[in-house]
């Protein structure tokens, strides 16, 4: 499986604003200094290899939206996406820019929940326009079709539902109950989070991925950390919701319905996961502030940990192999 995130935030879409492309600009020429930065390599190699990502780069603003590709992109004209945040709007245009409109191809999409920020892309995913192509939504939520008719009923959005082109089915999924999509096993888990949450096994030729965002993890809980930690169990990436800080969620954020990267790695480590992907990001956190997040995640881990876990933090481009 091949992991590619297009929309990494939390709760809303961000954007940079000028004053945060001028620190940006003030770091990197800072550093720059005394270096002889005298052509376009010596320029290369300090952006590439010598500046941190928040400066070089960023974590993004799109919020939730992963894809997981899982059949030969060559071969295969089905592809599995998790939610349909912001993110699902460049997917989408990079569905379009790779097969066109002339080859009608097959999503699969597995919802987590129907707040707006995990729906909200999905007016503005083109293939949903293009005849030919099929949509099939996954969730346990009775209400999913009801969500996405209702985005886009004529007081909110200028094109109705019924107006979109493409084949859309909605099927309604049972925690513990897995399915199988061509060979692809996925199994959903209810969350605490309001209005209900479920985070995701996907199982595929011996490689296992969970996705679990928007899930509030109480630490006085036992029984419910431990079915966690099963549902964890030797998973070669989990996608993990840390959005809060361990001191915000558990007082000022209590019942917000989100976890922290602490809680992350306890679970991670419990289950013997492989890789740990920090995602859903607190919209007010900047770059800076989200590579903090990770480097003392990465301590944290360091310290508690027997066996090594190797964290990253989602960002809106990233690609993760298993």
């Amino acid at each position: 499986m091949k992991v590619r995130i297009w929309g990494a935030r939390g709760s809303l879409p961000v954007a940079l604003n000028s004053r945060q492309v001028r620190a940006k600009l003030v770091a990197a020429l800072e550093g720059a200094i005394g270096r002889n930065l005298d052509n376009a390599d010596k320029i290369a190699h300090y952006v590439d290899h010598e500046l941190g990502f928040d400066v070089r780069g960023t974590f993004g603003g799109n919020s939730s939206c992963v894809e997981v590709e899982v059949w030969d992109p060559a071969a295969s004209k089905e592809h599995v996406i998790l939610d349909l945040g912001s993110g699902v709007r460049p997917f989408g245009n990079a569905m379009m820019a790779r097969y066109g409109a002339g080859a009608p191809q097959t999503y699969h999409v597995f919802m987590s929940h129907l707040h707006w920020d995990h729906i909200m892309g999905f007016p503005f995913f083109t293939p949903a326009y293009i005849p030919g192509n099929r949509i099939i939504i996954y969730g346990c939520h009775k209400e999913l079709e009801t969500a996405f008719r209702r985005q886009q009923e004529p007081i909110s959005f200028p094109v109705s539902f019924s107006q979109l082109g493409a084949t859309i089915e909605f099927r309604i999924m049972e925690p513990g109950e897995p399915i199988t999509i061509n060979g692809l096993r996925v199994t959903a888990k209810l969350q605490l989070h309001h209005g209900d949450s479920y985070g995701y096994r996907l199982e595929h030729e011996g490689r296992s991925l969970i996705y679990s965002t928007d899930s509030e993890h109480k630490l006085d809980r036992p029984e419910e950390r431990e079915s966690f930690v099963r549902f964890f169990r030797d998973a070669d990436l989990v996608i993990f919701d840390a959005m809060y800080s361990l001191a915000d969620s558990i007082s000022v954020k209590a019942d917000w319905g989100h976890s922290s990267n602490v809680v992350g790695v306890d679970l991670c480590q419990a289950a013997g996961v492989r890789k740990l992907c920090l995602f859903h990001h607190e919209p007010i956190y900047d770059d800076a502030r989200i590579a903090r997040v990770l480097a003392e995640t990465r301590r944290y881990a360091e310290i508690t940990g027997e066996a090594p876990l190797d964290i990253v933090s989602a960002y809106d481009g990233m690609e993760i192999d298993l």
